[in-house]
């Protein structure tokens, strides 16, 4: 698909009719500029590819600055280098999240950071997706994938909710559901400092009200959102990304589970002030005309 061409720097690069098809300039060279050891042939040790990433960012970006218009707040909390995970609430029936704060963590830094998620594993067992998955740095969320990522200097996003989160119906919006505690002992094992971040406007984005859990067997899902229109398909409803400041805990990751969820119920408690801030903002805004759209995240 893509000519074997190098740039000056030894960097693969795409041929000048894809570029023109495909390729975002603003996306490409924030790519080119990721701290991550690509090999000549474009490839780092993980297998994840220059080439996909700019395909894959590309088609992220015009849903990113105009059907979802996402704002990003806090940026300078997501530190340039070095190991960090980014920790937030789960939203909205499908990961639109998950694919905006990624295109946050590349668009909106002023160093941009390749956030790597750890993908269900439901969704690596389709042909093609998990192909692409891998070659973008989206991997099956293991522990042992985890670790080596992070000790290897990564972003990692994470969402303690899980699919619970997504799966949260329109009444629920805004609601945290429990967390998980491997986040946070990973992040003690590591040394991993934890910026939290809310995503507002998700459930706006895609307001479910029933799912579809046998229909989902079909295709190896947990359900399929059913939303208040019928289709499965998201409003060009405005989003909001606000990041907070880095938090860190004392330890090693063997401890006492009272601990952990000690450290668990403040992270919890920090991103739902950054949601409780993200909708106030939002209101503001709305009452004031300056988003485009609809939905208030109330």
């Amino acid at each position: 698909m893509y000519a074997n061409r190098v740039d000056e720097r030894g960097s693969k690069v795409l041929p000048e009719w894809s570029r023109r098809v495909i390729a975002d300039e603003e996306v490409e060279r924030a790519v080119r500029r990721l701290d991550v050891p690509f090999n000549e042939f474009g490839l780092d040790p993980y297998g994840i590819s220059q080439d996909h990433l700019i395909t894959f960012f590309s088609l992220l970006a015009p849903f990113y600055r105009h059907y979802f218009s996402v704002k990003t707040f806090g940026a300078e909390h997501v530190p340039e280098s070095g190991r960090v995970m980014v920790v937030g609430n789960h939203s909205g029936g499908l990961p639109v999240d998950g694919a905006m704060v990624l295109t946050s963590l590349l668009l909106a830094l002023e160093q941009p950071r390749l956030g790597q998620g750890m993908v269900e594993k439901f969704a690596n067992r389709w042909p093609f997706v998990s192909h692409w998955f891998s070659r973008v740095g989206q991997f099956t969320g293991l522990p042992e994938h985890a670790v080596r990522l992070l000790e290897d200097d990564r972003c990692l996003m994470v969402f303690p909710e899980g699919a619970r989160g997504t799966g949260k119906l329109y009444r629920d919006r805004y609601q945290l559901v429990r967390f998980g505690t491997g986040f946070l002992r990973l992040a003690l094992t590591t040394q991993t400092p934890i910026v939290p971040f809310a995503f507002i406007g998700g459930e706006e984005a895609l307001p479910t009200v029933m799912h579809l859990k046998k229909a989902a067997r079909w295709i190896g899902a947990p359900y399929i959102p059913v939303s208040a229109y019928g289709l499965p398909i998201p409003l060009p409803i405005s989003c909001q990304v606000f990041y907070g400041e880095p938090l860190r805990f004392e330890g090693t990751g063997r401890e006492t589970d009272d601990v952990i969820q000690g450290y668990v119920a403040t992270v919890q408690e920090r991103i739902r002030e950054l949601i409780e801030e993200g909708r106030a903002w939002r209101r503001d805004a709305v009452r004031q005309g300056q988003l485009p759209g609809t939905g208030e995240g109330t």
